[in-house]
């Protein structure tokens, strides 16, 4: 799916329509996620009509509100309008997490025939390597709701990452998907290493063998060598 887009300027749908164009960006948001491509137009009625389903759909699968890990999806739209004045038209009407092309963007075209894109509206629904999941994305969308998108992810190659912390799903950063449960087994190692240092005193566990506190409080010397320990403990 990164491939498809690969080179390519994605445009968010949010206030600021922030452009993403750097391969990180690009991969960021794409990558080990089910991508579907929305092609309408506003002059389309159907399409219009559409709208608002596919809408509450992206938005129970993406808000928090509804789902406590955002579902490994996304929703590109591939406008067939006629001007950007009919484009933006669809826009203030659609998520604001859907991404889009720009209207003078020409592969809004390439993408139209490589799918073989006749009718509108049309959903395709692509696995993470861009291979064709389902064609009729928007009669599945209105006849089964959201179990659309389980179908779709028992039959694609998705990286599950629902164990994961938020903030550990949000860093691009990972190398893997078992990152945190590595970085979390650290942790405690070198916890476990540090209370082992302000425990000087504790017999034979810590290796301290022969020091023998007295009964005021006091630190008697090494039964070997003679020496005293860090110091006196305050009573």
């Amino acid at each position: 799916m990164v491939d498809l887009f690969m080179g390519r300027v994605l445009v968010e749908n949010n206030w600021d329509q922030d452009e993403l164009n750097t391969e990180r960006e690009i991969t960021g948001i794409l990558e080990n996620r089910i991508v579907m491509l929305f092609f309408a137009s506003a002059e389309c009625e159907r399409c219009q009509e559409f709208l608002p389903t596919l809408n509450d759909f992206f938005k129970r699968l993406k808000d928090p509100f509804y789902i406590e890990y955002p579902a490994l999806l996304a929703l590109i739209y591939i406008s067939l309008d006629k001007s950007e004045e009919q484009q933006e038209r669809t826009l203030k009407e659609m998520h604001k997490k859907c991404l889009f092309l720009a209207h003078e963007d020409p592969y809004r075209n390439e993408l139209q025939a490589m799918f073989k894109v006749k009718d509108v509206p049309t959903v395709m629904v692509l696995r993470p390597d861009s291979s064709i999941l389902s064609s009729n994305g928007v009669e599945e969308i209105r006849r089964y709701g959201t179990d659309s998108f389980r179908n779709w992810h028992e039959s694609a190659n998705i990286i599950e990452r629902s164990f994961m912390l938020r903030e550990e799903f949000e860093d691009l950063n990972l190398h893997s998907a078992s990152d945190p449960v590595r970085r979390l087994k650290y942790t405690v190692e070198h916890d476990k290493r540090k209370k082992r240092w302000w425990k000087p005193w504790v017999k034979e566990k810590e290796g301290y063998e022969g020091q023998d506190e007295q009964q005021d409080g006091t630190w008697a010397k090494d039964k070997e060598g003679g020496r005293w320990p860090w110091g006196r403990r305050l009573k």
